[in-house]
């Protein structure tokens, strides 16, 4: 497993645009408008969250529009609280902007959706009470967190390999990992996805689209997917919404709350 990483993010290093997921990398300070909305959307968030009863979820942005590929969350990671009236927090992979590398990250609600977001909205999944029972020691604790990372970064990662690793796939990779004790390894985390029947999205991307990405980002690769499947343009990966129906499908998490 390579080297692992948790930062202790702060609004700052959000703003400069050093990591991102599942929104654009931009270095341009953000606004008065842009961190209120985020704030607010944090806010209503919590609110919500705190009625719901649970002590873990999966909780999900839209950071980019991907209607054309048929996705409409673009990010997710885990929020969690200790105890009732606690804070609500944040584990969650980012991409280091410019890069092939990614780190997990613990943050509040507000540093989550501090960007220029596509949509101010929020996705939450509340875990069936087995799985947030499970989930919850896993996240609170930095080495088991980092048990099912990579930091090798590709923003279409191919599911079923360990080349690469994006940050929807370590959610699901380390939901595995707490299901499952004798999963130790990333590829006995996507063993138990498999038999537990998860399927990926299919993205159709076009090879001049496959080319323009792999040349212009150095977080987006291809090498990982099989021949057959890449060249005729079958993209498999992890998407928030894939994840969403796999999570409800199997009785892991209710139904899509969405907060706005």
């Amino acid at each position: 497993m390579r080297r692992w990483t948790l930062v202790l993010a702060v609004a700052l290093a959000s703003a400069t645009g050093a990591a991102r997921a599942g929104r654009p990398c931009e270095a341009r300070p953000l606004d008065v408008s842009t961190v209120r909305q985020a704030m607010e959307l944090a806010e209503r968030t919590a609110r919500r969250l705190d009625t719901s009863g649970a002590d873990v979820v999966v909780i999900a942005r839209a950071g980019q529009d991907l209607g054309r590929y048929g996705v409409v969350w673009s990010h997710m990671g885990i929020a969690y609280r200790e105890a009732p009236g606690r804070p609500w927090r944040v584990v969650h992979k980012l991409n280091h902007c410019g890069t092939a590398n990614g780190a997990l990250y613990r943050q509040g609600l507000g540093e989550f959706f501090l960007d220029r977001m596509f949509r101010y909205e929020s996705a939450i999944v509340v875990l069936s009470a087995e799985a947030q029972e499970r989930l919850l020691p896993v996240v609170r604790d930095n080495y088991r967190l980092s048990r099912w990372h990579d930091d090798a970064y590709s923003m279409l990662a191919y599911p079923w390999s360990q080349r690469y690793q994006q940050s929807n796939q370590w959610v699901l990779e380390t939901i595995a990992g707490a299901m499952e004790p004798a999963v130790a390894t990333r590829s006995q985390a996507q063993g138990w996805l498999r038999m537990r029947d998860y399927r990926p999205a299919v993205l159709r991307l076009s090879a001049f689209e496959r080319l323009g990405a792999r040349v212009g980002s150095a977080n987006i690769a291809f090498d990982d997917h099989p021949d057959a499947k890449r060249f005729a343009g079958r993209i498999e990966t992890v998407t928030v919404d894939s994840a969403h129906s796999w999570l409800h499908r199997t009785g892991l998490g209710g139904q899509v709350v969405v907060v706005r």
